[in-house]
């Protein structure tokens, strides 16, 4: 498994779990619940924040929340 944050661009994978509870409820507000498809669709020329598809819609998200996610990357 990996953190969201350590995916490049065009990466996929299914959201597995959190790390942080605090940030969990959120995210899963958001669409991210575990199961869930997920690519990296874009990254910032900074590095922060990045753009990620899931649950049918493009979503942005700063590095300390996408730091949070682990992936099960697929090909």
């Amino acid at each position: 498994m990996e953190k969201l944050s350590l995916l490049n661009v065009g990466d996929c994978g299914t959201i597995d779990s959190f790390i942080k509870d605090d940030i969990s409820i959120k995210l899963m507000e958001m669409g991210c619940v575990p199961g869930e498809r997920i690519c990296v669709e874009q990254i910032a020329p900074l590095g922060d924040p990045i753009c990620i598809s899931v649950a049918g819609y493009s979503l942005s998200l700063r590095l300390d929340e996408a730091e949070s996610i682990l992936i099960k990357l697929s090909n």
